[in-house]
């Protein structure tokens, strides 16, 4: 994918981004997962979806991730979420704002849900998993693992054939961000969208989001046979109709 731009947001970190810019008008701004990029087929979808309706568009790799600067290992939900903030303020302005956040990404949505209150006008989450850290990696360590990153500050994850490094550090801002228990008041449109077969995150955790907001244009839309990345031509065209369905 081309046309992508660089923020310096320090002397020692570069984020990488991808956008289409207007003065006035609605953005999109989608939020990828953890240890996720712009390289996967949503944010090309979201951004071509952007351009035919003449929305503009941001989507950011946070740091440690993708072609940004910096050290997975380093990175935590606070700073991930403050890169996205500084981006936004950057980008999109003063401009209404409907956020797609995917797995981490809606995470990362809620706590500029919070932040942009007045500007966000609609929220879709897909595979959402805020909390994660939590509930879904710590609580699910055996009793030695946990030694072991306490101990060693840092431990290495298998998945499938990956192996992948988790800080204490991490866990431990993962608490600091619990958001799950705040009740969101302002009117917005709100989406969820998971899939029967995600076998990374529960669907319960979409439905956890879903009780935050206090709106009754709320809803939760599961797709038969969808993976955690909904990413499959069927599932991305679910997504735009209720993307759709959002911003009209």
């Amino acid at each position: 994918m081309n046309n992508f731009n660089y923020s310096k947001i320090t002397k020692s970190k570069k984020i990488r981004y991808l956008k289409i810019s207007k003065k006035k008008g609605t953005y999109i701004v989608f939020l990828h997962g953890f240890m996720s990029d712009l390289e996967g087929k949503k944010p090309r979808s979201f951004l071509n979806f952007s351009k035919k309706n003449n929305l503009g568009f941001l989507a950011l790799e946070y740091s440690g991730h993708g072609k940004s600067s910096g050290k997975f290992t380093d990175g935590n939900i606070s700073k991930w979420s403050k890169e996205t903030s500084y981006l936004i303020k950057k980008i999109v302005k003063k401009n209404e704002i409907i956020l797609i956040g995917s797995s981490m990404g809606a995470w990362i949505a809620l706590n500029q849900i919070l932040k942009f209150k007045k500007q966000v006008r609609g929220f879709m989450g897909i595979g959402s998993a805020p909390e994660f850290l939590e509930n879904l990696m710590w609580k699910k360590f055996s009793n030695k693992m946990k030694k072991e990153i306490i101990q060693n500050g840092i431990i290495n994850l298998k998945h499938g054939d990956y192996e992948y490094p988790i800080s204490y550090q991490l866990i431990k801002d993962g608490r600091k961000n619990k958001i799950l228990h705040k009740k969101i008041h302002h009117d917005l449109k709100v989406v969820m969208v998971h899939g029967t077969k995600d076998t990374s995150v529960p669907v319960i955790y979409s439905k956890k989001v879903l009780k935050m907001f206090k709106s009754n244009k709320k809803k939760l839309v599961i797709i038969k046979n969808g993976d955690h990345s909904l990413s499959s031509p069927k599932s991305l065209k679910i997504l735009k109709k209720e993307l759709n369905l959002v911003i009209n």
